[in-house]
């Protein structure tokens, strides 16, 4: 599968890259390439753009595939949130990226931090540092730029809540094309993807596995039981549901058995859908959203 969303021509079903090692990382690009995926999401904050961009180049030449038929995207990291930082963190990202301009470009999250190289600022008490001089609405504004001088075909939000969407949207010159969230049967977000359909914005959704954590929704007994009926997996089920709701999602496959997996999504009845609606469990894994902490990623990431 590879259905496009008629607003951003961008591909339902992308790559995240949020992989610690690099040459992992590099196999992962090239797997998900060769498995039919033409849509890959990057970040500043994941300190592995250069391997993105380097994969990427080489498995297009590879596989014969045109510039224009990959969807790029990464992200502005808290750090840069000054409207005076925001191009150059951008042109820092498309450099390493080896690319001459983004599909997407986005707001990592909501939350400036400290300004500086260091993208996890603390004080000595091993708090957060926070730059309470610069709105986002102010990032928004220096975003809107980028767009203006064809840096990048569109701007987003990743990993807000619905009123602060609502904010941006109601205020912006050019209005968010795409809002990048944690969503997953145990955290369907239904209102703010209500909003997005009704202003023609994509809902993608990171972790429509649930981060893949054991137990979870990988073992959710609805989940097993439609697999087993339709004989897929659980995550391709998993995958299913968030493509049938209308989102697009983001997976991390890191072999090439799981990039084919990935690709391949079926279909499900109206009764396998409704029972993935009905789950009641509600949990989110990653808390970015409430505390602007790096989130789900461990401080010991790049150690």
């Amino acid at each position: 599968m590879n259905k496009k969303n008629n607003t951003l021509n961008m591909p339902i079903l992308g790559v995240g890259t949020l992989i610690p090692d690099a040459a992992t990382t590099i196999n992962a690009v090239m797997y998900a390439l060769e498995a039919g995926f033409r849509h890959f999401d990057a970040a500043e904050r994941y300190r592995n753009e250069s391997e993105v961009g380097e994969a990427l180049k080489l498995g297009m030449a590879v596989n014969g595939i045109a510039r224009e038929d990959i969807f790029i995207t990464t992200k502005l990291w808290n750090t840069n949130h000054r409207p005076d930082r925001v191009e150059a963190a951008f042109n820092a990202s498309l450099e390493r990226l080896q690319l001459d301009y983004l599909d997407l470009y986005l707001i990592h999250t909501p939350f400036a931090f400290q300004a500086g190289e260091e993208q996890d600022p603390r004080d000595e008490n091993g708090n957060i540092i926070y730059d309470q001089d610069v709105s986002l609405y102010d990032t928004w504004k220096a975003m809107e730029s980028l767009v203006d001088q064809g840096k990048t075909r569109a701007i987003g939000l990743s990993d807000v809540n619905v009123e602060q969407l609502k904010e941006i949207y109601e205020s912006a010159r050019i209005k968010p094309a795409v809002v990048q969230v944690e969503s997953h049967p145990y955290l369907p977000e239904t209102e703010l993807l209500e909003f997005c359909k009704e202003k023609g914005i994509i809902f993608l959704a990171f972790a429509p596995l649930g981060h893949g954590i054991r137990p979870g929704l990988l073992e959710n007994p609805v989940i097993v039981e439609i697999a087993e009926s339709i004989q897929k997996t659980p995550a391709q089920v998993l995958l299913a549901w968030a493509v049938q709701r209308g989102t697009a999602l983001l997976t991390t496959p890191k072999t090439e058995e799981r990039a084919k997996e990935n690709f391949n999504i079926p279909s499900l009845s109206e009764e396998a859908m409704a029972k993935i609606n009905n789950i009641t469990t509600r949990q989110r894994y990653n808390q970015v959203v409430k505390t602007g902490s790096p989130g789900f990623i461990p401080q010991n990431f790049f150690d």
